[in-house]
Order: C-alpha cells, then structure tokens, then sequence
C-alpha cells in the first residue's frame, strides 16, 4: 500500500542521468533513469529511458538516494513550544520523512496526528513520550516528574489505536527533566516496550541517570539519540569506561543517533568517536524552534558535518535515509517497479562555509549537501538548504516558511 500523501499526478514523473547512491543494489548505472507512474509508484528504472509526456527532471550527475529521514525532530506546531511546521524541516529542505521524537504524549498526541501528520506532504511518524503531557511546555514543565506523569493504560491503547504512525517510545533521561528519578521512567518504558514490541529512544544528557547505567538497560533496536553529545558527565570521550560501554552497545545492536539540536552535538566528541572507529548508525537534527536558525539549520547543513569529521560520503547517505528507515521498522526505499518513489536528488558542492556545533564551537565545512528535489511519488518539491534567520541580517525573508527576521 502506498503512503496517502503520495497524492497522484496528472502525469507521470521522469529523473533522467542521475548518480545512484545509497540503494545498497549493484548493477546500477552510473546515468539512472527513474520514471515513476501518476499514483506514485515506480514503472521503470535503468539507463536511457524514453517516457512520451512525462514531466522530466534532467539530474546532470546529481546524487540520486532513498529520500532523507530525519529520525529526531519537533513539529507538533503549536501543540508544544519548539515545535516548528513540518515545510521547515521538511521536503522544501530535501527531507521526505520527518519522525517526531516526542513532541506528544497519550494526552495530546490525537492533535499531532490530526493536525500535522495527516494533511503533511511528507511522511511523518512519531515516538510518543512517556510522559502524558508530552514537550507542551518543554524545559519548563517537565513531563516526567513522577508516576503522576504518566497513564500507562491511556500509553498502551494510544499507541495500539495509532500502530501505523507511532514508532516507538521516547524518555528523556536526564536530570534537568527527572530530578533525582534517575532510572525509573526508563525502566518504565522498556517495559511498556517489551509488552508492545517498539523501540525506545532515550535522550541522554545531564546525569542523573548516568549514560553508562542507561546504555546497560537498553537491547538490539533501541536508540540512543545525542550520542555525541558534549556535556559534562555525559560524553563519551571524558570518560573511557563509558566509551567502551558505548562501543559494546553498538555491537549490541543499539542503535547510535546524531540527534545534533541546540545543545547536544560537540565536534570534538564526533571527531574523536570516529577516529576510533565508532560511527553513528543514524543521523538526526533534533530540529525545533530553539535550533532551527542557531547550530542546526536543517538536515543536510547536519550530514555536511558528518561528513566533515571523517564518515564516508556513502556512510552519511545511509545513516540519513534507508538506516533510519530501519531504526523505526519501517520498509526501506528500493529501486524496483511497483514500489513507492521517495527520493533525494542533490549535489555536493565544493566551498566554504562556516558553521557551529551545539556549544558554539566553529568550524568550516568544505563540501556541502545541497539539495535539489524531494521526490514523493510523482511530486517533485523543489528544495535547497535551509538560509538561517541570523542575527544582523534584518529583513531576510526565508522563501520556504516566509518568517522576515
């Protein structure tokens, strides 16, 4: 079955030379025709593709891969207070799945559902949070500060009525949000977990927990997002007993996620992470109204980073699109007739440009993801990366959410 916002075009859709990348198939060429029917679903794929009437999109060489999935991000818009529309993080910046990472709880996920997932152009699923309240008013109430937080019977029949959208639970772990709670609410949701057979994603960061007692909790297909993050007590470069327990657990098969936001990437901790061979098995933006125009900007400026630090060009393909896809039990985008079309064509572009991880570090980056076109089933959304709103550029209009700084 094909995804509803795969909405059917007057007429069929044709990517003409393109460069595959990331489909994990041989025997692709190098020059890759695409052509993709009205409803959405792909009828030929090869070289040299002649399709009378199609509207074509001549790639040039550009990089053609499975649409980019961004595995963390916040757009529950006016549900929560960081949530931002999906058009912000989403096709208009390349992406064609967007997964919500707990914007919403049993209390208020009905809003998200019905408000952003369903009338979204791209594919939006979601983790829902333990807590009943979700991110309503985050960092400033928390949404786990005891049992009182949370309904567990309301939890379980929320995501057993929404089982085609919600992925998983989400726990931030960290003292700012739990207090003294320490590992309760996590050993909570792995339980819910077991029972539901989901993934929990678990946000580390200020201890307590500890990341180490954190990782000891989780099994194959859990997800740890922030993995690289910087903070104090919770990296895991200051610490060699933890970095050891990071590695195990990826061999484990837990998975590893960038989640980059506003306060939750450090370069140097990637950097390190990579020069001893640990890689994330994902890569995610964390995108809200508080990083969206500070460190993050949108998920190809994240990938640039990656990139950066030392991961292959196909590595941070992967870890973008198809590894995410599979983090949340969901099918993988494969060139074969009948499937759904979900694409990414974009060119990496030589050049300089100046960017900074969460705590503000710099750093210039020498070759960018540019974006071109999200491809979702036969609509081709134009894309580009996203222009932060900065301080001291007074009257920048962004020609994707139309915000003037």
């Amino acid at each position: 079955m094909f995804d509803n916002r795969f909405k059917s075009q007057s007429q069929n859709l044709l990517i003409k030379g393109a460069k595959p990348i990331g489909f994990g198939q041989a025997g692709l060429p190098p020059g890759l025709d695409v052509l993709v029917g009205q409803d959405g679903a792909i009828l030929d794929f090869g070289a040299s593709i002649a399709a009378e009437g199609a509207q074509t999109i001549q790639a040039n060489g550009a990089y053609l891969s499975p649409g980019w999935t961004d595995l963390h991000a916040h757009v529950w818009y006016g549900g929560t207070d960081i949530g931002i529309r999906p058009e912000q993080g989403g096709a208009q910046h390349g992406v064609t799945t967007i997964v919500d990472a707990g914007s919403a709880g049993e209390g208020n996920f009905i809003g998200l559902r019905e408000f952003i997932i369903e009338p979204a152009r791209e594919n939006i699923y979601a983790f829902l949070n333990l807590g009943s309240i979700g991110l309503v008013a985050c960092n400033r109430v928390s949404e786990l500060m005891d049992m009182r937080s949370i309904d567990i019977d309301r939890t379980i029949r929320v995501i057993k009525e929404n089982r085609d959208v919600v992925v998983g639970l989400k726990v931030r772990a960290s003292a700012v949000i739990t207090g003294g709670w320490d590992l309760v609410p996590l050993k909570l949701a792995k339980k819910l977990c077991r029972i539901l057979d989901i993934p929990v994603m678990v946000h580390v960061g200020e201890p307590p927990p500890l990341y180490d007692d954190v990782l000891g909790l989780l099994t194959e297909g859990d997800i740890v997002t922030h993995c690289f993050n910087g903070k104090q007590g919770g990296s895991i470069i200051e610490d060699e007993d933890l970095y050891k327990l990071a590695e195990e657990a990826s061999r484990r098969g837990i998975i590893l996620d960038v989640g980059h936001g506003g306060a939750s990437f450090s370069f140097d901790v990637g950097r390190i992470a990579l020069e001893r061979g640990l890689k994330p098995n994902t890569i995610s933006t964390d995108l809200h109204n508080r990083s969206l125009d500070t460190s993050v900007w949108d998920l190809a400026t994240t990938m640039s980073k990656l990139l950066s630090l030392g991961m292959t060009l196909d590595d941070v393909v992967v870890a973008s699109t198809n590894a995410s896809k599979r983090a949340i039990n969901k099918p993988v985008v494969e060139l074969a007739t009948g499937k759904p079309a979900e694409f990414t064509l974009f060119d990496l572009v030589d050049g300089d440009l100046v960017v900074t991880d969460s705590a503000g570090v710099p750093s210039t980056l020498h070759r960018t993801f540019e974006p071109r076109y999200a491809i979702l089933g036969a609509e081709a959304v134009t894309a580009s990366r996203h222009q932060p709103h900065l301080p001291g550029s007074p009257g920048h209009k962004c020609p994707h959410c139309g915000r003037t700084s």
